[in-house]
């Protein structure tokens, strides 16, 4: 008799129970009706690979992303950058006007690493951008809401939009 490949040993303990093969239960058994047969789909689940250490390769991914220092502004480029927020400020006063106005923008800013077992942590991060429409500039938060997005002041490096920062909105500079 043989065991899956290989052959079974004369001594195999078990060698009447594996004789009788795979368990059959007919149809009205008390035991078929105990317990149902699973489907197949959640069979297959039950052997399904998972992740032992949830996270885990998350967090070796995340020690692979590339930190920079924040880039420095010169005084007109932040002087630059006030002045389109006073004009953003204007077309998003309240929300009446930032749905008649609905400034598409795009922000150019600074993420701090928020990871605190990261190397970079609390003095380096990443330049991203984000774009959308601007909802509000928050002058007491000091935050500018694109989309669902948050972004502070003294991240923001460049903000950029068409026809918007190009007029003459009767602003005069800060």
């Amino acid at each position: 008799m043989t065991l899956g490949e290989m052959t079974m040993p004369a001594n195999f303990r078990y060698r009447e129970v594996f004789s009788l093969g795979r368990p059959r239960h007919r149809q009205g058994d008390s035991f078929a009706q105990r317990h149902p047969a699973m489907d197949r789909g959640k069979r297959a689940k039950i052997f399904s690979p998972f992740d032992a250490l949830r996270g885990f390769s998350d967090a070796v991914a995340a020690k692979d992303v590339q930190y920079v220092n924040r880039p420095e502004l010169t005084e007109e480029e932040q002087l630059e950058i006030s002045r389109r927020l006073s004009i953003l400020l204007d077309l998003t006063k309240n929300s009446r006007l930032a749905r008649e106005n609905r400034p598409e923008i795009q922000v150019n800013c600074f993420v701090p690493c928020a990871d605190p077992e990261h190397f970079a942590f609390g003095y380096r991060g990443q330049c991203r951008t984000v774009s959308g429409f601007c909802k509000k500039v928050d002058e007491v938060f000091r935050t500018l809401t694109v989309g669902d997005t948050a972004v502070r002041f003294e991240d923001i490096l460049s903000l950029e939009a068409e026809g918007i920062f190009e007029e003459d909105w009767g602003l005069e500079s800060p």
